[in-house]
């Protein structure tokens, strides 16, 4: 366990460094990891975690528009490596707020950084713009200074603040993946991984995942399945508005929370260009070029679908079935090369 760097109000991890990141969750097991001596990209995380997938769930509704998700629920990339690497993970929650957070500081005393989940409504260093009620939010706290904590989170490029009371709101908000207080960091890591076995596991579960779903609206089939629903979008008996509103939704969930299906799709070609490195096997190295060509593809779906939603010409509209398609058969590709 690293010192704890007491100076006056000042209680901070000493050795801490801030790194940014792609993804929260990613990043912050990523840093904690490298904190406690296992030195693993954020790509490396993400793919031995086995966290690449597809959903668009019609039955599930987040603000009254289907949930479509580019990647696996809040919490699997912690309990994939935990599963994959042997990593001995601490877990707690909290009944109580003031119990939460005088538990927090005794880790900051302690000299351990400690990954929380968190509200993204309540951090204050958010632009207001950017706060919504999305409760598996993931960061980093590694010191505090009177009141203030001092906050590594991976996806701003700076170290950053946030006080006492509004971090505690941020742990205890309600709703839909509430993290009432969870606090996590890691026990005890291994010494020495066997990267490539463990690569090829993981792999494994996500080709089987995206390519031989027995649901539609999981993996490769429910990127189909989104393509024929935005294909018969336009025979829906809804007005414009509703149309626009759909497409909004598919693109924000890419695009605003997390690093959605382009960013996502980028990490995992990152991640098997590694894995080429590891095995010196070639068909990682071609796997994540086509992976990079998918992730080109959902960038170009959501400027084309960003367009239709800005301007509401019903003629752009055409376009985002086709697109879609597209991404599904190069994801086939990409995986198909792997196993």
């Amino acid at each position: 366990m690293a010192a704890a760097l007491q100076t006056g109000d000042l209680h901070c991890v000493e050795g801490f460094v801030h790194r940014h990141a792609a993804h929260c969750e990613s990043g912050v097991m990523a840093q904690l990891l490298g904190h406690a001596g296992l030195e693993l990209s954020e790509a490396a995380v993400f793919g031995l975690s086995a966290a690449l997938t597809f959903a668009h769930l019609p039955m599930v509704k987040v603000n009254e528009q289907p949930l479509t998700s580019y990647r696996m629920p809040p919490g699997q990339i912690v309990r994939g490596l935990e599963k994959r690497l042997g990593i001995g993970m601490r877990r707690q929650r909290y009944r109580h707020p003031v119990e939460a957070m005088t538990a927090l500081d005794r880790h900051i005393d302690e000299g351990r950084p400690v990954g929380l989940q968190t509200s993204v409504y309540w951090l204050p260093y958010f632009p207001e713009d950017m706060r919504f009620h999305f409760n598996a939010h993931n960061l980093i706290v590694y010191g505090r200074e009177g009141n203030d904590y001092l906050i590594s989170d991976p996806v701003f490029e700076h170290p950053v603040r946030a006080h006492r009371t509004a971090l505690m709101k941020a742990r205890f908000a309600r709703g839909p993946f509430a993290p009432r207080g969870l606090l996590y960091y890691p026990e005890r890591v291994p010494e020495s991984p066997d990267y490539a076995a463990i690569a090829r596991r993981a792999i494994r579960r996500t080709t089987m995942m995206m390519r031989y779903s027995p649901v539609p609206w999981i993996g490769i089939r429910g990127i189909r399945y989104l393509a024929r629903r935005l294909e018969k979008l336009p025979h829906r008996r809804v007005d414009d508005r509703q149309r626009q509103l759909f497409v909004a939704q598919v693109i924000r969930m890419q695009e605003e929370i997390g690093t959605g299906g382009g960013g996502f799709r980028y990490l995992y070609a990152a991640f098997l260009q590694e894995v080429a490195e590891w095995t010196g096997d070639e068909r990682f190295s071609q796997g994540a070029e086509q992976m990079a060509r998918a992730a080109d593809g959902w960038r170009a779906f959501a400027l084309a679908g960003a367009r239709y939603v800005k301007s509401g010409d019903a003629s752009l509209l055409a376009e985002l079935p086709e697109r879609v398609r597209e991404c599904a058969a190069l994801e086939r590709q990409a995986l198909g090369k792997l196993w």
